[in-house]
């Protein structure tokens, strides 16, 4: 059982108090679905206490089992506030082959559920899905592993992921990915390697448009898009079919000018009807301007439903952005490049603890950059409660 007795600091404060009771139940009600895969009569420790010192410790600058473990015991007075901990902090033996034992899918989906129920998301909006390695999972025998994400682009919120081996393999697990997802109402952007008609048609079908950037690997599509932006820029199309719009910034010695050239005539697209509610083509032109030399860089999509030139603007930056606001991070602030966790289920699941306290992180209202937020959790467990509890 848990405890419920309030400690006297939380007691005074009625904020603080609903607080502590929102955090135990949330750990308790998400988790729920995730079954203990150990011997019950071989079980020292509570599932529930290991994963709650587990994400506790990853939002407190923990980067691998040996911080948690040291972590957990710097601040085992207030970790036994809201756990049980009947025979104290789990050893590292037992994080590691616990972890390596849970299910990963069944893992990611709880901290999903958990994040995504209080984040006041109300429909997705825009959805980019974009792969990640994670090179320090790579050993002597197994290449690393590769993670399919959907990233809700202005929630900062992560809805789902699929695993695979290797990027090669990243368009076997879109398609899963999409089935995990309720798509209704959202924008789907996807890099060139999901330009598929299975995967646009899965889209539509689950009542979500699509915005697939075109490389070469669809056969004519490419060159009947470029044929069809060359006549939209020489004046040849109706004016009503053709819509531009430009933005412009400047930062760190560079000057960058996109260019959205959006068009809803397909008479030039070859296999317009394959490609599932298909409304629209296009093009982005980058113009980068680096110590005087200037670059331009085109990018192809096609699009579905009622994708105007501000709209595609706006999603392709949001796609572009989840480097910045998701792989970028988890990276940089957690070093998840240089994790060294090898076994496949506990690479994925510590994986999905990053991306758990990314976004809880992101939630917490102080005016902080993540890593100050991350040491601010491990110096005060109070700060740490908090942030959990702002998702909770």
């Amino acid at each position: 059982m848990y405890r419920h007795t309030i400690p006297a600091d939380v007691a005074r404060f009625p904020e603080n108090r609903m607080a502590a009771i929102s955090h135990v139940g949330s750990i308790k009600k998400y988790f729920r679905p995730l079954k203990d895969p150990r011997v019950r009569q071989r079980t020292d420790h509570r599932l529930i206490d290991i994963i709650a010192i587990a994400l506790c410790g990853v939002i407190a600058d923990c980067d691998g089992w040996t911080d948690i473990i040291d972590f957990a015991n710097n601040r085992l007075a207030w970790f036994k506030r809201f756990l049980t901990l009947p025979n104290g902090i789990p050893s590292h033996d037992t994080f590691e082959r616990v972890f390596a034992k849970i299910d990963p899918a069944v893992f990611n989906r709880c901290c999903i559920a958990w994040l995504r129920e209080v984040s006041d998301l109300v429909g997705l909006g825009h959805l980019a899905i974009d792969g990640k390695t994670l090179r320090g999972s790579a050993s002597d025998k197994r290449g690393p592993l590769h993670l399919v994400s959907a990233w809700a682009a202005e929630a900062n919120l992560t809805l789902g992921e699929v695993a695979v081996e290797g990027k090669s393999n990243e368009i076997k697990a879109i398609p899963e990915l999409l089935k995990l997802l309720d798509l209704k109402g959202a924008l789907v952007t996807i890099d060139a390697i999901g330009c598929q008609k299975a995967i646009a048609k899965q889209i539509v079908d689950k009542r979500g448009d699509y915005l697939l950037a075109v490389k070469a690997n669809q056969e004519h599509l490419l060159e009947d898009i470029q044929a069809t932006v060359a006549k939209a820029l020489d004046g040849e199309l109706p004016k009503h079919q053709v819509a531009t719009v430009m933005d412009k910034a400047e930062g760190h010695g560079r000057i960058e000018t996109r260019t959205y050239t959006v068009i809803a005539n397909l008479e030039d697209i070859r296999d317009r009807k394959l490609w599932a509610g298909l409304t629209t083509v296009g093009m982005c032109l980058r113009e980068r301007t680096v110590n005087g030399q200037t670059t331009m860089e085109p990018h192809y999509f096609i699009g579905s439903g009622r994708l105007g030139a501000r709209k595609a603007a706006k999603a392709m930056r949001g796609h572009w952005g989840i480097e910045n606001n998701l792989h970028w991070q988890l990276d940089v602030h957690f070093g998840e490049d240089k994790s060294r966790i090898q076994e496949r289920n506990a690479a994925r699941n510590f994986a999905s603890m990053r991306k758990l306290a990314l976004c809880v992180l992101k939630r917490h209202p102080a005016q902080k950059s993540i890593p100050r937020k991350r040491k601010m959790a491990a110096q005060n467990p109070d700060c740490n409660c908090s942030a959990l509890v702002a998702v909770s």
